[in-house]
C-alpha cells in the first residue's frame, strides 16, 4: 500500500521545517520507501508497518505541541510494490514524455 500523510503541529507558528525534519528523520530511519513532497510524505509498505510508522510520527509531533493534525490518504493495491515511482512512470508513459520532478 501507498499512503500520503502529513503531520502538523497546531499552535507552533508558520515555520514548520524543524518539526517536519524530526518526523522525516523517523521516516528515513524506518527503511520504508518514501518520497517527501511539499505538502506531505508518501510511504510504501505493508499495512502494519506503514501505520506503525505514521503513529510514531504522530506521537513524536505530540511531543512538540499540545495539538496535532494528521491527514492520511491511502492507496491500497494488494500484490504490488514499487508504486511510488511506478505510478509516476505510468503517467509519463501515457503522456509520452517526462514531467518535472
Amino acid at each position: 500500500m501507498i499512503i500520503e500523510f502529513s503531520v502538523v503541529p497546531i499552535g507552533r507558528g508558520e515555520t514548520l521545517a524543524g518539526p517536519v525534519a524530526r518526523i522525516l528523520d523517523l521516516v528515513d530511519k524506518s527503511g520504508l520507501p518514501y518520497q517527501l513532497t511539499a505538502m506531505g510524505t508518501i510511504i510504501e509498505g505493508e499495512w502494519d508497518e506503514v501505520f506503525r510508522l505514521v503513529r510514531r510520527c504522530h506521537e513524536a509531533m505530540q511531543g512538540e505541541t499540545g495539538r496535532v493534525y494528521t491527514h492520511i490518504t491511502i492507496d491500497d493495491r494488494p500484490g504490488t510494490s514499487g508504486r511510488i515511482a511506478g505510478k509516476v512512470r505510468e503517467v509519463e508513459e501515457s503522456l509520452g514524455r517526462s514531467l518535472k520532478k
